[in-house]
């Protein structure tokens, strides 16, 4: 049986990628922080779910997970990783405190990289004539590529882990290890519920209070819209599956008005449409 560790798999994509994973036949290692979501997966799904206690910015804690995973698995390895857990944090740049900015980029950029520097060498175990090398997916996110107001902290964790994927998978290339890109875009999970992605009270004083509301408005709406985490599960399992798999791939709903047009006009262009969208451009 391949086994395959998922980071952040407690809900969202990550539970989703957890379920999909476990019901087509791996042995799944999953990362939670709280031992109530251990044991709720572990009843949900079974034997084929281990749960790994840790928070991915713990050094220390993912060290002792990564020794455990090599006792259970041994000489076969890890058939991969699936780097996913993540936080969303939200507010205009001029006024975010800089410790939230920090703290988006300790969880969303750093912590992956140390995840695999940690578990890297059960991919590299892998390597022999009749077993193909481990992968790596990480998880990005449309805000990787297109840039909205008021996530900018999140945007700019995305465009970075999508640059060091970009260079991890070139260098792995000694080892003949893939590294992948998943960009969902919306998508029906808990991240803007958290209190760090929704409560914008502190900013009420301030010039953006009333593009601030319009941004609420549109990011609840997209992500009731969104597609489900069993959606995005399927999908990273497929890709994860591809004989020649793309460098990177989008998982968009509506694609054409929320993907390739945005991407497709010129910066100052799309700068107007978002300006009068979120009350952001000065009234004539």
């Amino acid at each position: 049986m391949k086994a395959i560790l998922v980071t952040g798999a407690s809900s969202g994509i990550g539970y989703g990628v957890v379920k999909e994973f476990a019901a087509c036949g791996y042995q799944v290692f999953g990362s939670v922080r709280k031992e109530d979501d251990a044991r709720r997966l572990t009843n949900e799904i079974g034997s084929s779910f281990t749960p790994l206690l840790f928070d991915v910015t713990d050094s220390k804690a993912l060290q002792n997970a990564a020794r455990q995973v090599t006792s259970l698995v041994k000489h076969s390895g890890l058939a991969g990783i699936v780097n996913n857990a993540g936080i969303a944090t939200s507010g205009p740049l001029a006024y975010q405190p800089i410790d939230e900015i920090r703290w988006q980029f300790e969880v969303n950029v750093i912590a992956p990289i140390a995840v695999i520097q940690a578990f890297l060498p059960l991919l590299k175990a892998r390597q022999s004539p009749t077993s193909r090398p481990g992968r790596i997916i990480n998880i990005s996110s449309v805000g990787g590529k297109i840039a909205a107001p008021f996530i900018g902290a999140y945007a700019g964790s995305k465009h970075a882990l999508e640059g060091i994927s970009h260079s991890l998978r070139r260098e792995l290339q000694l080892h003949n290890t893939d590294v992948i890109v998943v960009a969902p875009g919306a998508v029906n999970t808990p991240i803007w519920d958290k209190e760090s992605a929704q409560d914008l009270s502190q900013y009420a004083a301030t010039e953006y209070a009333k593009p601030l509301q319009a941004f609420q408005r549109y990011i609840t709406g997209l992500g009731k819209a969104g597609y489900s985490p069993e959606h995005v599960g399927r999908f990273v399992r497929k890709v994860f599956e591809l004989q020649k798999p793309k460098a990177r791939y989008a998982v968009v709903s509506n694609p054409i008005p929320n993907w390739v047009l945005p991407l497709a006009l010129p910066d100052r262009w799309l700068d107007k449409i978002i300006g009068r969208n979120f009350e952001l451009l000065p009234k004539q």
